[in-house]
């Protein structure tokens, strides 16, 4: 891929042949169900993959490789944008202890030029619902960028530098338009300089989430995968100032069950009131009909089922998670390869939920 594509791909990072794999699996009936989807992925061009899934009470965790050691449960993988709705869930703690309001203007310290509609300011439920009118990057991060790491060199001076020539595409809370400078500024907004400590206070540690983070700790670099482009071992992305779009953050497949056993019950979790305002509808875009909770996206299963969904990737992995409250089913997938814009992987995670769910 050559650098200038690359680098314009920056902002996704947002085969039925069976062919062997070794796999590890754990659990009941679940596996012979979610094996078939393993062995998609790794036809789909996955080095490795890993499926988790909830069905009602029952869990269950596999992964399967090309090569050496299958994945499992424990192995780390970034997460990409999924890690907007943990910013989400964080936006809604806020509002929920009163020291914001979804209707809150975007606001910045001094030096952070806040761009503007016409008819009014964007505020920070346009953010968490991508209606914000924002472009998908800022203006000058591609400026010396790595095309490999592009987020790696940005700072805030640069952000401060950027916002002014930064142009909203549509006027606030009119369109959808998908946006990592979006989420960025929303992290921002909440925890100016701060935003990873935020989320890990604020999100992670009550859910228990203790391998999702952006600082890799040694016991978590020792069960890293290795993220891959066309077959080609590439870098983890590092992000500073964009973090609140996922840009950097890692997690794991037991991790994000915890997180989605949380979204199918949250009556049983210490962020029940944040957690159900992002699963409420919150935008609507009127030319697609797209619905939107606080970072969450809302889609329809075959037999019309309502599925809460977001994915997400980085140069080097591709991860989806989707959960159908009414039926208390969650899959969870990763795998260490990025993925273009047409996500080969996501159709195994839909597919596999409406398959649970039948």
């Amino acid at each position: 891929m050559d650098r200038r594509r690359l680098l314009g791909t920056a902002a996704a990072a947002a085969g039925a042949a069976l062919i062997p794999g070794r796999a590890v699996a754990a659990g009941d009936g679940l596996a012979a169900r979610v094996r078939p989807y393993l062995d998609r992925a790794l036809a789909a061009g996955a080095p490795s993959a890993v499926f988790g899934v909830i069905r009602g009470a029952r869990r269950h965790v596999a992964g399967a490789g090309q090569d050496g050691p299958a994945p499992d449960g424990r192995t780390v993988f970034q997460l990409g944008s999924i890690g907007k709705t943990l910013t989400a869930t964080a936006l809604a703690r806020a509002v929920g202890a009163g020291t914001v309001r979804l209707d809150t203007p975007l606001r910045l310290p001094p030096g952070f030029t806040v761009p503007r509609g016409t008819t009014r300011r964007i505020t920070l439920r346009d953010l968490a619902t991508h209606s914000s009118g924002l472009p998908s990057l800022p203006a000058n991060l591609l400026d010396g960028a790595d095309p490999y790491n592009p987020y790696a060199h940005y700072t805030l001076e640069d952000l401060a530098a950027g916002l002014p020539r930064t142009a909203l595409h549509n006027e606030p809370g009119s369109t959808y338009a998908y946006s990592n400078l979006g989420f960025g500024l929303l992290g921002q907004a909440l925890a100016f300089d701060g935003v990873d400590a935020m989320l890990r206070r604020r999100v992670a540690a009550p859910l228990g989430l203790r391998d999702t983070t952006t600082t890799l700790r040694p016991d978590m670099a020792s069960r890293k995968a290795v993220g891959h482009m066309e077959g080609e071992a590439v870098p983890d992305w590092r992000d500073r100032v964009l973090s609140g779009a996922g840009t950097s953050i890692y997690s794991t497949a037991d991790d994000m069950l915890r997180y989605l056993d949380a979204q199918l019950r949250p009556e049983r979790s210490p962020l029940r009131d944040a957690i159900e305002l992002t699963q409420r509808i919150h935008f609507t875009d009127p030319a697609t009909g797209l619905r939107l909770g606080l970072g969450w996206h809302f889609g329809t299963l075959s037999d019309g089922r309502t599925v809460t969904w977001h994915n997400g990737g980085t140069y080097g992995f591709s991860t989806c998670a989707a959960f159908d409250r009414e039926n208390g089913t969650a899959v969870m997938m990763m795998v260490n390869t990025y993925s273009d814009t047409t996500r080969p992987f996501d159709g195994l995670v839909f597919a596999l939920l409406d398959e649970l769910g039948s």
